[in-house]
């Protein structure tokens, strides 16, 4: 299954939450590809803590593959190349985790009939190989997201089952900007639909996740004011009432990640260490995460509303 994760604005939380996602997946087992398709800024490699062996990749990452540079992109066994401690050591019964990185020093480009055919043979030799392929695309209307709405509408990859996460933090702009991104003028149904997609069956394969969602009634905000827990209520009721009219209201909501400390201070992966152990991270979080990510390959929550 390829899962593309997509946001209007940056800051969103899409990079660092769906390298959580992926995380949590082959954890439970899973074998996991992970695409740094952010072709203005890619950043997978700093969070999964791999940056000095993509220093040694220079020259064979996701732009030179797509140029046609070299004949396959590299990738990086997070397990056996990352810094981090406890990524060192998976449990027992993990799956696969891999990363096939960007080029720091890229940038945005044009989709062509060569680098199209490219995406398309990677994507397809990647969906046979692993469980599941999560592709982070460049912010906003991107070449990244043309490309995979191009590579997706072709005949070949109509067997291939690709699903959409928009992420939004929950805020009033991100809501609108979210909503935009999915349904608007030139957002991801047009633009799949110009491309050949089935609208119904696209639009059935977006959801939404929202990104560091305050809850007015966890430990985290107990301390407040009368006054500012009154507001934060009536703001997040507010919020939830702007998401309704915009389209991506509950039942177009994977999932939300609430706000948390450790991600708001150091964008990174949240370990069960840092759960139970060093307890720098909210237990909340780790099962949000955990959650998300069961979901992502759960029919019942992909159904139409």
């Amino acid at each position: 299954m390829l899962i593309f994760a997509a946001s209007d604005k940056g800051g969103a939380g899409r990079t660092v939450t769906s390298a959580n996602l992926a995380y949590h997946r082959a954890l439970a087992g899973d074998d996991v590809c992970y695409l740094d398709f952010d072709f203005g800024s890619p950043t997978a490699a700093a969070l999964f803590e791999v940056a000095d062996t993509v220093q040694d990749t220079a020259g064979r990452d996701l732009h030179a593959y797509l140029a046609g540079q070299v004949g396959e992109p590299a990738r990086i066994d997070v397990w056996a190349e990352t810094e981090h401690r406890v990524l060192r050591f998976p449990p027992p019964g993990s799956g696969r985790l891999f990363l096939m990185p960007g080029d720091p020093s890229g940038g945005e480009f044009a989709t062509s009939d060569d680098n199209l055919r490219r995406c398309v043979d990677l994507l397809m030799t990647l969906d046979h190989e692993f469980d599941l392929v999560v592709v982070d695309l460049s912010a906003g209307r991107s070449y990244a997201v043309d490309m995979a709405l191009e590579a997706t509408a072709q005949p070949e990859m109509r067997e291939v089952t690709a699903r959409w996460l928009v992420f939004h933090r929950w805020t009033r702009k991100h809501v609108a900007a979210a909503a935009s991104l999915a349904f608007g003028n030139r957002g991801i149904i047009a633009g799949g639909v110009a491309r050949g997609h089935d609208e119904e069956a696209l639009r059935g394969a977006i959801r939404f996740v929202r990104a560091a969602v305050p809850d007015p009634e966890s430990p985290l905000w107990s301390q407040v004011s009368p006054t500012q827990s009154a507001w934060m209520r009536k703001t997040d009721g507010d919020l939830r009432q702007l998401a309704s009219t915009h389209g991506i209201g509950y039942s177009q909501v994977l999932g939300s990640v609430p706000l948390e400390p450790v991600l708001q201070w150091r964008e990174q992966l949240i370990t069960d260490e840092d759960v139970l152990d060093s307890q720098i991270a909210n237990q909340e979080t780790w099962l949000a995460l955990g959650q998300l990510a069961g979901r992502l390959t759960d029919d019942k929550y992909w159904e139409q509303a």
